[in-house]
């Protein structure tokens, strides 16, 4: 009896213990479990302090995103957070890369915006030509780089840019629609009756003409010259004659670069 009870003893003994033990090793696990999921929040909240102090223009959630980002980087079996230092650098490479981007999206809509202005200007309001020849000489000479306004209004004296048989000629106004032009022998200038002062002719001469004087410009027509009498083919000859409307091009604003 004194066995047994001591057996029973020893049973119960033995059994506590195994019982112990596996309540000891279950304490064990469930803080291992706990332990696993607390660590990483108190990173996360360690990072969240951080970001106050160091990412003042990082919002939380950014933040997040960046970590489980590096995250994802890492091997699959990975489980640790990065450091702080991993996150700064990581930030500041996603920084660089978002500087980078935004500054080549803003240069290359800058370009697209300038090219779509300097076209609208070209093809409505301005537009650069290069004098060929030297029917302009002196005012202008060959390879010239000149600017033009397209316009419908031209005056006396105005230097112009015409086209004329796919060719563009740059000329001087002389005589507009209704105006009576002549020219004496000695290449000096009447319109309406009224001598020309023209300083900007270096040798005057009758030069290239095949036309009647007193001679009446048409309607919706220009009279145009070049500088250079003795060797421009302009209005004075039947070969070019007078101007229309539809054939100016623009007037000369200025010159932009002397060849």
């Amino acid at each position: 009896m004194h066995h047994f009870l001591r057996s029973e003893r020893d049973i119960l003994y033995i059994f506590g213990s195994f019982s112990a033990r596996v309540i000891l090793c279950g304490v064990f696990l469930l803080f291992r479990i706990i332990g696993y999921f607390i660590r990483p929040l108190n990173e996360i909240q360690e990072v969240f302090l951080m970001d106050k102090k160091d990412f003042k223009d990082l919002n939380k959630r950014e933040l997040v995103d960046l970590v489980y980002t590096m995250m994802d980087e890492e091997s699959e079996g990975a489980k640790e957070l990065p450091s702080t230092k991993e996150v700064k650098e990581k930030r500041d490479k996603l920084d660089y890369r978002r500087r980078f981007r935004k500054v080549l999206f803003s240069t290359i809509a800058a370009l697209v915006v300038v090219a779509a202005i300097a076209t609208l200007i070209s093809t409505f309001f301005l537009t650069v030509i290069q004098v060929s020849g030297d029917s302009m000489e002196p005012a202008l000479s060959n390879g010239d780089i000149v600017l033009l306004a397209k316009t419908k209004k031209y005056s006396r004296g105005d230097l112009c840019c015409i086209s004329w048989q796919n060719k563009l000629l740059i000329k001087r106004v002389v005589a507009k629609s209704g105006d009576v032009v002549e020219i004496n022998d000695d290449g000096d200038v009447y319109v309406n009756g009224e001598l020309l002062d023209e300083p900007y002719v270096q040798n005057k001469c009758l030069g290239e003409c095949d036309i009647d004087f007193p001679y009446i410009v048409p309607e919706d027509m220009l009279f145009v010259m070049g500088d250079k009498r003795d060797s421009s083919i302009d209005s004075r000859s039947s070969v070019v004659g007078c101007v229309a409307r539809d054939q100016m091009v623009g007037k000369v604003l200025f010159r932009i670069w002397s060849a």
